[in-house]
């Protein structure tokens, strides 16, 4: 759905006097001091968001599946399959697999970021909006703020489920805190991903190949088993997954029962799951803004 947008005056920027000639109102004049252009820049960021939210409320079937498709997976990991996992060193599956679906809830949000951006991009939304008297990390900026806003309301959703089926914190509300910000600083460095994907593709139609990337990436982890219970060599790339580092830190933030185990990986989980977000973040972020300039108008 695109949503007008009047192009003849920015979010922010003062409109410049007088009249171009032609009958037709006056680009707005530029910000010059970098206060100035930081206001104007949240501005229009702002307004983008709010835009993402406008098309959440027409249509939210979308958005409310998405939300509740990782309780599915709760329900059916935790109940159908839970009786036959066995949890390293004893404990709860269902205390052992929330904070796997916590992690995976994240993951997940690539295709929500890709599928915007790249349906925005095939239509000339994004162009339309780079012609724009607008902000030029507007763009980015609004989209990466709305889909935060949404990964915590799906953050939200899975604790509420993980509560009902009998999960908890145990190690007091600040180590719990670390962990929920740990799950989302994976969230915002995957989002750059899914922005820059999408702007690569340019088309909602490669969203099934996303998916094929995202599955086994989340699969092959130790999100809903030990890596210690898979053959030695898919064990380790489960190990060293990203997403394994995030569960692993979260689980052990949680108090609650983690697979264990003497390597680098399983003895630093807390490190490396600031680390890899990071990386990923420091790969993607500057990949992503040098897509969006590269765009043709």
């Amino acid at each position: 759905m695109t949503t007008h947008l009047d192009t003849s005056t920015s979010a922010s920027a003062p409109a410049a006097n007088g009249d171009d000639g032609a009958g037709l109102l006056p680009s707005p004049a530029l910000p010059k001091s970098p206060a100035s252009r930081l206001r104007w820049a949240a501005a229009d960021s702002w307004t983008l968001t709010l835009r993402t939210f406008r098309h959440w409320a027409r249509q939210p079937a979308a958005l409310i599946l998405a939300l509740l498709f990782p309780v599915l997976l709760v329900l059916m990991f935790g109940y159908l399959f839970g009786g036959q996992m066995q949890v390293p060193g004893g404990g709860n599956y269902r205390e052992f697999l929330l904070p796997g679906m916590f992690a995976m809830s994240m993951v997940f949000g690539i295709e929500t970021t890709f599928a915007a951006v790249s349906t925005d991009a095939a239509r000339g939304v994004t162009d339309r909006f780079r012609s724009m008297p607008i902000a030029a990390s507007a763009v980015v900026v609004g989209r990466s703020v709305a889909d935060m806003a949404h990964s915590v309301v799906a953050l939200a959703v899975m604790v509420v489920c993980g509560r009902l089926v009998g999960w908890s914190w145990h190690d007091g509300l600040v180590r719990a805190a670390a962990a929920f910000a740990l799950l989302l600083l994976l969230r915002f460095a995957l989002l750059w991903v899914g922005i820059y994907l999408g702007l690569v593709a340019r088309g909602p139609e490669s969203l099934v190949a996303i998916q094929v990337l995202v599955w086994p990436i989340g699969f092959l982890s130790n999100a809903y088993a030990s890596p210690a219970s898979m053959p030695d060599w898919l064990g380790a790339v489960a190990e060293w997954n990203p997403l394994s580092a995030t569960v692993a830190a979260a689980r052990e933030l949680f108090g609650n029962p983690g697979w264990g185990g003497e390597s680098f990986a399983a003895r630093h989980a807390v490190e490396l799951a600031i680390a890899w977000p990071v990386l990923i973040t420091a790969v993607f972020l500057p990949l992503a803004v040098r897509r969006f300039n590269r765009l043709d108008r």
